[in-house]
């Protein structure tokens, strides 16, 4: 499966964006918070070859890192309005955590530019009590994901040894995770760091906690909108990131939404699993019906 690059010029620059195929069928799919467009390489394999996969680096993360600020997801919502303007046709729009929120953000703005939207494991405002330290609640919610970003390392192998003891990758390796997690290193070697700032992350993780614009997204949803989750969160334990009750909560008030669970996945893997990839897969070529 060909890899390939592509810049799209958003403010400040140029967003780097990752593409699998050559169909004229094109989905733009969204990354997670302190991830990169490699965490769509295990999908991009189960889709067909009439099919494009365009990932973009969000600003702030993997060969997007040097775009300029302020950050924050109406900021990723444009730079992904514009990947959508490069394609035209009315592209699947499909986003994986805090990509599912952006997703739905951009599809709000600009529903003309969206065939459909997919979500899996995120876009659902996640009930956060009043008065919350949210840097506090991120280091926790995220763990090592967010340790990683304030340390350096003295080699390639070290950044892959931190990342097989996550609890939620431990037992789940495989090749895909492996081109991700190299993909997302910078540096000289003893000096070598995760591609995502951390401001960045910060900013965008206060606004994930946001439940209005989320809210007023999902009501304005019409076509049938599928919603993949994973019974494990980010830790590889029960619940999901998105508990069954608040999934059902969000259907009653959202009839547009088509939850799935995908089984044996926790929020993680739910991207690099072969059969979960493929169902993530095969959402989005439904979508495009």
């Amino acid at each position: 499966m060909q890899l390939r690059l592509l810049n799209v010029p958003v403010d400040g620059g140029d967003l780097r964006v990752l593409l699998w195929g050559n169909g004229k069928r094109v989905a733009v799919a969204v990354h997670g918070i302190t991830a990169s467009a490699m965490s769509w390489q295990a999908v991009a394999r189960h889709m067909p070859p009439d099919w494009t996969l365009a990932a973009p680096d969000l600003r702030g993360r993997g060969h997007s890192r040097e775009l300029p600020g302020p950050f924050g997801l109406d900021r990723h919502a444009r730079d992904v309005t514009a990947v959508l303007r490069h394609f035209g046709g009315r592209p699947v729009l499909a986003g994986h955590s805090m990509g599912a929120f952006v997703a739905l953000l951009a599809r709000d703005a600009h529903p003309e530019l969206v065939r459909r939207l997919v979500l899996v494991d995120g876009g659902l405002p996640l009930p956060i009590p009043d008065g919350t330290d949210t840097d506090a609640l991120l280091d926790a919610t995220l763990g090592p994901a967010m340790a990683r970003l304030g340390q350096t390392f003295a080699g390639t192998e070290a950044y892959l040894d931190f990342w097989r003891a996550h609890p939620a990758l431990a037992g789940h390796w495989t090749p895909d995770v492996e081109a991700y997690i190299r993909y997302d290193l910078i540096g000289e070697p003893g000096q070598l760091r995760s591609r995502a700032v951390e401001e960045a992350i910060r900013t965008d993780g206060r606004e994930i906690l946001a439940e209005k614009p989320f809210a007023d997204a999902l009501s304005r949803l019409t076509k049938p909108t599928p919603l993949l989750t994973a019974p494990a969160g980010l830790f590889g334990q029960p619940p999901g990131l998105l508990p069954a009750e608040l999934v059902a909560a969000w259907q009653e008030r959202v009839p547009a939404l088509r939850p799935q669970t995908v089984p044996d996945t926790n929020h993680y893997t739910i991207m690099f699993e072969r059969e979960a990839a493929a169902v993530v897969s095969q959402a989005i070529r439904a979508a495009a019906l």
